[in-house]
């Protein structure tokens, strides 16, 4: 899941190329660099902040369960929840801060404010309304924006077609682009300070949030006799993630030319799909994980080790990518295409995987799970003296 998210976000440090406003992809690279890049919006893309958005709920049902398993009296788990949500949010504003404005940890604390104080112990029944009301009004955005596409469209035909091409400056420019680092920095925060918020406000990320209350609530991830279930989800889900991002892949590969004025609109159902598709990721890495807990191997060890250090895993991320690829480092993002990007992403994450198998060895913590945990449980009157390892990390195992 961080080899996807690696994947995910190296195309932002692309910056210096020509790319679409619709997505975050050059298209001025080689044929290989537009098949990883359409294969990329395919399935990956708006698949991994649901899929992490969803675990990091789960994460929440399993952190509040083995509390109270200890005798932790539900207000202190509230409370321990809600230092845990603040400090996520200051995570997220110093990562922005130093390396990379499009964080998510900051909107993780932000949703877990949001929706944990109103909704976490309430029933299941609740929490389905939440997410159908919210999932409602995204698609019911969507759909409204649609309309207005197609009116402008007709209004002012070919009117919008300069701006999506994308020969401006563009996303990748404005947070990778900038040479003096202070001024990058000042740009990095300011996007944050708006885009976090607008993450939390777009619907998506808390309706993945309470589903993964939901599937935390009865285990779906952890019991065998889900299995099949797991299985079923995890071909669905991927499916129509696909179906729902294969407009905005064929029009980035030049297939459909006549809705690249409306892509920026289309993409919205792409994101809508990436909630099942993520969900059906983490239900396949479920089905993979029960399948192999009794006969691990030295992979599958090495993987669950950067698995239990996935908050610190994730900020390696942009310590690789930052000072390599941003116009303030070595600057290699304007000299790169996609192929070579997604050679870094892997490198990035296998380096995570070597630093991980060492902590395992050594039996210690990721840095960032220390702290967090540090953080989390400061001032708090009951401390229990042999705190789980179970979802410590962020978003989830």
């Amino acid at each position: 899941m961080l080899l996807l998210i690696a994947i995910a976000n190296v195309s932002v440090y692309l910056w210096g190329h020509d790319t679409p406003i619709y997505t975050n992809h050059p298209v001025d690279g080689g044929v290989l660099d537009r098949v990883l890049s359409g294969l990329t919006i395919l399935f990956v893309d708006a698949r991994v902040y649901p899929m992490f958005a969803f675990l990091f709920g789960y994460g929440m049902v399993q952190f509040a369960r083995s509390r109270e398993a200890r005798g932790v009296a539900q207000r202190t788990v509230s409370g321990m929840l809600l230092r845990r949500h603040l400090w996520l949010i200051v995570f997220g504003l110093v990562h922005a801060a130093l390396l990379f404005a499009g964080d998510i940890l900051g909107a993780y604390g932000l949703t877990g404010l949001a929706v944990t104080a109103a909704l976490f112990w309430r029933s299941d029944g609740v929490l389905k309304i939440a997410v159908w009301t919210l999932l409602g009004l995204f698609a019911l955005g969507a759909v409204m924006a649609l309309g207005f596409s197609l009116l402008l469209a007709a209004l002012w035909p070919g009117g919008t077609q300069e701006m999506l091409l994308g020969d401006g400056f563009g996303t990748a420019d404005m947070l990778n682009g900038i040479a003096a680092y202070g001024w990058a920095m000042l740009v990095r925060l300011g996007v944050w300070v708006v885009g976090a918020p607008t993450t939390v406000l777009s619907l998506l990320v808390p309706a993945c949030v309470l589903l993964g209350w939901i599937a935390g609530r009865h285990r779906w991830l952890e019991v065998e006799t889900r299995r099949f279930r797991l299985q079923s989800v995890a071909v669905w889900g991927i499916l129509t993630g696909v179906v729902f991002a294969s407009p905005t892949a064929l029009i980035y590969l030049g297939m459909l030319p006549a809705l690249e004025a409306m892509a920026w609109v289309i993409s919205l159902f792409g994101q809508l799909g990436g909630v099942a598709g993520g969900i059906g990721y983490a239900a396949l890495f479920g089905v993979i994980g029960m399948r192999l807990k009794e006969r691990p191997g030295a992979v599958t060890r090495a993987v669950a080790a950067v698995g239990k250090r996935s908050l610190s895993s994730y900020l390696m991320q942009s310590v690789v990518f930052a000072p390599l690829l941003a116009a303030w480092g070595f600057g290699l993002g304007a000299r790169i295409n996609t192929a070579a990007a997604f050679g870094i992403a892997v490198a990035a994450w296998l380096l995570s995987l070597v630093v991980a198998v060492i902590l395992e060895r050594r039996d210690a913590r990721g840095p960032a799970e220390v702290l967090l945990r540090r953080l989390t449980y400061a001032r708090l009157d009951t401390v229990p003296s042999n705190p789980g390892r179970v979802s410590e990390e962020v978003p989830g195992r």
